[in-house]
């Protein structure tokens, strides 16, 4: 993509999640800890699923992508975050913005479609058994995540190229902790209407059907569940459930709330909270909600031990 720059602006300030000079410090440290407790999940699991044949599975195959978009796009949005804290003024280039921005749309929209992924590996396992090896073939799994990458891909070409057309006069200031798609509107001097449908449309498409996908087959999951008659048995299908049932909500609920709703809905401010959920909390829980809880994963980790100590 070559990034052309038709406006006065050459360079942004960021001015982070907060400006309480007492906060800044005590929420460094929270959120680098958060950064490292996200890097450490992610890349254990990403290890053990390469390392142990017995996670060569179409389950665990989607775990080690969603591990690896969850890195990428904390990776591209944390270590900016990190630095408004301790930055008096922290400024990123036009190119570095456009490209921090079209990475961050790129994973966090690869996202949404792993999740439908993964629920969909989900409903054939427990609502269709018998042909769970048939149905995730590793050839239907490979499809799967190349067209998860591609709606990733080409949704974030869109997004970028419309911020692309707008003209930032002389405003640089975005009132955001990295660059993202609203403050970056709110800075344009010319019209944003075509933005604001193009959000609306591909972003509602991004959130909305995948959203759809995933509570129907997790509907379709429970009502399999309640027909088993061991009580220990659904109870620990509900918690399983639950757990995913939470994380896309919470996933999906943050970015439906900064997104599908007119730019004049609401301030920055209630943005900036909501999407540190997305981009901060919901990567370092991913891995212990769907991953090391898992006696699977436990087991790796316990045989992966071994192996380093022999």
């Amino acid at each position: 993509m070559v990034l052309t720059n038709h406006s006065l602006v050459t360079e942004f300030i960021l001015l982070g999640l907060t400006d309480n000079p007492d906060l800044q410090i005590p929420l460094f440290l929270v959120f680098l800890v958060m950064y490292m407790i996200t890097a450490f999940g992610n890349l254990t699991l990403i290890f053990l699923t390469v390392l142990n044949s017995h996670l060569h599975t179409p389950m665990y195959f989607f775990l080690f992508n969603l591990s690896f978009i969850d890195l990428c796009y904390s990776s591209v949005v944390t270590p900016k975050l990190l630095m408004n804290f301790v930055l008096k003024k922290n400024i990123i280039g036009f190119a570095g913005c456009m490209t921090q921005l079209y990475f961050f749309c790129f994973f966090v929209i690869s996202e949404c479609y792993v999740l439908t992924a993964m629920a969909y590996d989900r409903y054939v396992a427990i609502c269709n058994p018998l042909m769970y090896n048939v149905t995730m073939s590793p050839k239907v799994c490979s499809y799967l995540m190349l067209g998860s990458y591609l709606m990733g891909f080409s949704d974030a070409m869109i997004h970028t190229g419309c911020i692309l057309r707008l003209t930032f006069c002389d405003g640089n200031t975005i009132n955001h902790y990295f660059c993202d798609l609203l403050p970056l509107m709110q800075l344009s001097c010319t019209s944003t209407y075509i933005n604001e449908v193009e959000i609306f449309i591909v972003g509602g498409k991004d959130i909305t059907v995948p959203s759809i996908v995933v509570f129907i087959s997790y509907g379709f999951i429970l009502s399999n569940i309640l027909q088993i008659k061991s009580t220990r048995g659904r109870y620990k299908a509900f918690n399983t459930c639950s757990s995913h049932i939470i994380a896309v909500s919470l996933f999906y609920g943050s970015c439906a709330f900064m997104y599908l709703k007119p730019s004049s809905v609401g301030s920055l401010n209630e943005g900036k909270v909501s999407s540190v959920f997305y981009t901060i909390v919901v990567p370092m829980m991913n891995p212990l909600i769907y991953s090391l809880r898992n006696k699977d994963v436990k087991l790796a980790l316990r045989k992966t031990l071994s192996r380093k100590k022999f």
